[in-house]
């Protein structure tokens, strides 16, 4: 019952704007059991929880953290860094995907553990600073978070040893970033790109929402950009999404249990035709 479930959130995060004033005290429990954290490649570290992804990316002389999870995630994320042999003050940078409350809610408190700086997209910005998602009373509140730095469109996020691109990928919210990163396995040089969630997560998609009447629109142009660009390993924000649980499983075995170069080509056609689905079904529905 605990896996049906866990498999079902994904979905309800895609179900349209029927879905309003959303329960989420179960997915919550869900999406917060802890898991251990474990290498991905020789720099990219997975140490979120069961049901939200965070990834550490690590060098000699500091660290990038993506993602914060749920306010409550944060502690476990912090414990999974610890676990690895890290220590939080050498984390110099976190970045965030999308501002929903099981993404940032843990931000503000990871972000005083660490010092570390947080940059996000003007997109997101308001909305990471405010604790809420404009125009999203379905969503939970989360505790607010100050930007220190603005990211836009291939923008490159360095660090000595690090450097990400960054792409906005807008939709499933209006500041929705994606990023690419270079890294190794066994030598081999690979793509690695952390794709923001692409589901409609309840949206009215119309153009009916004040707060982000160009949804539709967005949607469809982070679709042909992410067609354009190379990933050997696809990772996004909640492990469902891309079949970790399969994947490391398979780790001991095989190193490169995460390449797959075709996955993002399948995941965005997937994503796109329960998106071209769900605007037809609403656009029906005011008919």
């Amino acid at each position: 019952m605990m896996r049906a479930l866990t498999l079902l959130l994904p979905l309800l995060l895609a179900a349209g704007p029927a879905v309003q004033q959303q329960d989420w005290t179960q997915a919550k429990i869900e999406w917060n059991k802890p898991t251990a954290p474990f290498r991905i490649s020789s720099d990219v570290y997975y140490v979120g929880t069961a049901g939200v992804a965070a990834y550490l990316i690590t060098s000699r002389h500091g660290h990038v953290l993506i993602d914060g999870g749920l306010p409550e995630s944060a502690p476990l994320i912090e414990a999974n860094i610890k676990r690895l042999g890290f220590k939080l003050k050498d984390i110099r940078i976190i970045l965030i995907n999308h501002a929903h409350f099981d993404h940032a809610g843990g931000l503000a408190k990871l972000k005083r553990a660490t010092g570390a700086v947080l940059l996000a997209s003007a997109g997101d910005k308001d909305d990471l600073e405010a604790g809420q998602t404009a125009g999203r009373p379905d969503l939970e509140q989360f505790p607010p978070v100050k930007v220190d730095e603005v990211i836009g469109d291939g923008d490159r996020i360095g660090l000595s040893g690090i450097q990400l691109v960054a792409h906005l990928t807008p939709g499933h919210t209006r500041g929705c970033t994606s990023f690419s990163y270079r890294t190794t396995i066994n030598g081999q040089v690979l793509d690695m790109l952390f794709v923001c969630s692409l589901t409609v997560a309840g949206q009215d998609l119309t153009g009916g929402n004040p707060a982000y009447p160009g949804v539709a629109d967005d949607f469809r142009h982070s679709f042909a950009l992410l067609r354009t660009l190379p990933a050997d390993i696809f990772l996004s924000f909640h492990p469902g999404v891309f079949d970790m649980e399969a994947k490391r499983a398979r780790l001991p075995d095989n190193p490169l249990a995460f390449v797959d170069p075709g996955e993002l080509g399948r995941r965005v056609d997937a994503a796109e035709a329960v998106f071209e689905k769900e605007l037809a079904a609403q656009i029906a529905a005011k008919r």
